[in-house]
């Protein structure tokens, strides 16, 4: 078994080295400049939106779900095992200077994140529950390959429901094995296995609407736990500080005399701890972007992007100050979540590993449903009907289970590598599209420095083909008495 696993993570490291990390660099990059740094100059804006109200339909109902609920889907995904684990394993096997390129690259795939959500948003449909779509869609809409979507959402749901979700699971597992010390009951995995799968079914057999309400509920929540916990620690060992960041910003740019890594490998360490943590790029999150209901495609955009950054410069930062300021001396540290937990432990004593346990439950659970969403949406592009839906969620349960029992060098390794495949795909999608979320970024700024709240619709952009829905003001906002902001008319009545 670990001649597999050191055979899948040297493939996956080739793969990442001369392929991916080229591909996520220079196309992130481009967006960067291309979109006069919109991940920076419209930050303002990101935060306006995340609070925008919801659109109603002809009942007064929500058309779906609001943009804030679509912000914590996709935050629950994002924020999970790799900010706690996957930050440890950077730190243990990278150095320091790994965090350096996990700032880095969250504000350059802010661009990348930017553009997807965009998109997912312009081509989403309609489906029984509200909306749905990503990047399967606007590979099929936009770029008229419904093979390349097909293929994209086999990759996104081996990956992320199946692979990460069973990661997740297995952090829970690996956090409450830690809790008790030496004498692991033989009977903890199992019961830890059986009591996620029940409660994950609890929720997903209650569709998008129930697991927006609980993660809106949960990613507050486990983000201000966390940052509790770091700040005290970080409190405590506030003289520190200054040279945490030193070594993280010295160690970025030479080789890691503690881990012994290679300035390319800290480097490489970095971009995909980064990307298994946020997400910018990698056709996962834009799923979530596309339920929202919102009035320009462009809103959901800038929301996911300070997804990138709540994930990165927050949370993962976190982590990073715990391990560094408590437990400096990383001459063979563990990797994973037992790094963040000796750190913990070092810093408040062992009772905080209690805390500890209850808050990677929260972060990995609110993943797992996070993940669960993803799949779903995917699944149903690739064939909708019940049977499907319920022979899905019964999988995704039992990958849940399943996580939680068995050992994770694998999976990890797998998982790194089809994240890698699964990126690559989007990003080929996304720098093909990127006129069109150039088009919707000018038409969302003209329509704000006319001082307007920016409403899209079809006729905006009459050139693009494959848009379902956004047909009118009325159906977009679900306002029956709609000033027309698009021409800055006096009010008219449409109904």
């Amino acid at each position: 078994m670990e001649a597999i696993s050191d055979l899948i993570a040297e493939w996956g490291d080739t793969f990442w080295t001369w392929l991916v990390l080229p591909v996520v660099v220079a196309l992130g990059l481009y967006l960067t400049i291309r979109s006069g740094v919109v991940q920076f100059r419209l930050l303002p804006d990101m935060f306006r939106t995340l609070t925008d109200k919801t659109p109603r339909d002809e009942n007064g109902e929500p058309q779906s779900v609001s943009a804030f609920q679509a912000f914590t889907i996709s935050a629950a995904s994002r924020v999970g095992v790799g900010n706690i684990a996957g930050v440890g394993t950077a730190i243990a096997i990278g150095g320091p200077g790994a965090i350096f390129w996990m700032w880095l690259m969250a504000f350059i795939g802010g661009a990348s994140s930017f553009v997807e959500s965009s998109l997912a948003q312009l081509y989403k449909t309609r489906d029984s529950t509200g909306f749905r779509g990503g990047p399967a869609y606007y590979m099929e809409r936009g770029l008229g390959a419904r093979w390349l979507g097909v293929l994209f959402s086999a990759v996104l749901i081996v990956c992320f429901p199946i692979a990460f979700s069973s990661l997740q699971a297995n952090t829970i597992q690996a956090t409450l094995s830690g809790s008790f010390g030496g004498n692991i009951p033989s009977w903890l995995p199992l019961v830890t296995g059986a009591a996620l799968a029940i409660l994950m079914a609890a929720v997903i057999f209650g569709g998008v609407r129930r697991i927006a309400s609980v993660t809106q509920t949960l990613v507050p929540l486990m983000a201000l736990l966390y940052l509790l916990l770091g700040l005290v620690i970080v409190a405590l060992n506030i003289q520190e500080l200054p040279g945490v960041f030193a070594t993280i910003f010295t160690s970025a740019f030479g080789p890691s005399q503690v881990t012994g890594a290679a300035l390319g490998y800290v480097i490489l360490t970095g971009i995909k701890r980064g990307m298994f943590s946020n997400e910018a790029g990698l056709g996962s999150a834009p799923n979530a972007g596309a339920s929202a209901a919102v009035t320009h495609p462009v809103k959901q955009g800038l929301v996911q992007t300070l997804g990138v950054y709540f994930d990165t410069f927050l949370i993962c930062s976190i982590t990073a100050f715990i391990v560094l300021v408590a437990a400096p001396d990383l001459t063979g540290a563990d990797k994973g979540i037992a790094l963040t937990q000796s750190a913990i432990a070092n810093a408040l004593g062992p009772w905080a590993n209690v805390l500890l346990t209850i808050i990677i439950f929260l972060l990995a659970f609110s993943s797992i449903l996070g993940n669960y969403y993803y799949g779903e949406s995917n699944i149903e592009f690739l064939r909708s009907g019940k049977r499907v839906l319920t022979g899905y969620r019964i999988v995704a349960v039992l990958a849940v289970f399943a996580g939680a029992v068995v050992s994770a060098d694998i999976v990890w390794n797998f998982a790194d590598g089809i994240m890698g495949v699964m990126a690559l795909i989007n990003l080929v999608a996304i720098a093909l599209l990127s006129g069109v979320a150039f088009k919707l970024l000018r038409d969302y700024s003209q329509q704000r420095q006319a001082g307007r709240d920016p409403v899209f619709t079809r006729d905006r952009l009459p050139e693009l083909g494959g848009v379902e829905l956004w047909a009118d003001e009325q159906s977009v906002t679900g306002r029956i008495d709609i000033p027309d902001a698009t021409r800055g008319t006096s009010p008219k009545s449409r109904g």
